[in-house]
């Protein structure tokens, strides 16, 4: 197969895989060797909201999958109202396409179904990158801040994705990043999958409600090697929480981004992709 014709994250096709009545849609390209790399995604996101930066550069060495999960994007069924019924589908789905151990990129939300599924199965999981993500139970975790809810308005009132206020900081060099990113998350021009619905956003915020409302998690019990990554001025959960997660667990580096925010990894895709890279080997 020429380079030309390599299925990338803006050519690969979208497949299916059924576990019981939930059809899961998913990508699936890049090297074939090693261990695979599964993507997390965030609030409302599905998968063309991976940055093509990041997944690719991943992709250059490692197997990478991403999917959407139940009633998301291009996966039939209702949204999960519990971050554990999520990892729950998570964990069928790897088992589904034959997997008996990968690696985990889990953003935001993401990190949440990353944690729970490094606690229910422990033995599937190799290593793990967090980012832009925060422990169960911690303060601010899973609650509506008033810089988040600000720029959430801010994205409805003048009609457009509020990624760009959420994301990133408002610095020249933020707004720059801002607007690139979302440029990279057009260039997919075929197979893009349907957006998440207003309900579907409803339900899994009450499922993030629901996590940070919860008892926190024993993280010392997780022996797992974890790579913790954010901005330094995360808007959505404060970059502490990173911190916090850092701390916690036992084998864990952190990574925090310069001038920016909860999308840093994607800011600076070109420091993260190399870190993450040397990490999973």
């Amino acid at each position: 197969m020429s380079a030309l014709t390599v299925p990338s994250a803006n050519t690969a096709p979208t497949l299916s895989v059924e576990v019981g009545r939930t059809r899961f849609a998913y990508r699936e390209f890049g090297a074939g060797t090693g261990t695979p790399v599964v993507f997390l995604h965030h609030f409302t996101a599905v998968m063309d909201d991976w940055d093509p930066r990041v997944i690719d550069g991943l992709a250059s060495e490692r197997r990478v999958i991403t999917f959407d999960n139940r009633g998301v994007g291009g996966t039939n069924g209702r949204v999960p109202m519990t971050v554990e019924a999520m990892a729950d589908d998570a964990i069928e789905f790897i088992r589904a396409l034959g997997h008996q151990q990968v690696d985990l990129v889990g953003f935001s939300l993401g990190g949440f179904i990353a944690q729970v599924i490094l606690t229910k199965e422990p033995g599937l999981v190799r290593r793990v990158v967090l980012a832009g993500t925060g422990a169960a139970g911690q303060d601010g975790v899973g609650q509506l801040n008033r810089r988040m809810f600000g720029d959430a308005l801010r994205g409805l009132f003048t009609r457009t994705d509020p990624k760009p206020f959420l994301f990133f900081t408002r610095s020249s060099s933020g707004k720059a990043a801002a607007r690139a990113y979302m440029g990279r998350l057009q260039e997919r021009e075929v197979g893009r999958v349907r957006p998440t619905s207003l309900r579907g956003a409803a339900t899994q915020l009450l499922a993030i409600r629901r996590w940070g409302a919860q008892e926190p998690m024993d993280l010392g019990a997780i022996g797992h090697p974890v790579l913790v990554a954010n901005g330094e001025d995360d808007r959505m959960l404060a970059t502490r929480a990173s911190f916090d997660l850092a701390h916690r667990l036992p084998n864990a580096s952190l990574a925090i981004y310069p001038d920016a925010g909860h999308g840093g990894v994607f800011q600076h895709h070109e420091r993260f992709v190399p870190t993450v890279l040397a990490f999973l080997r």
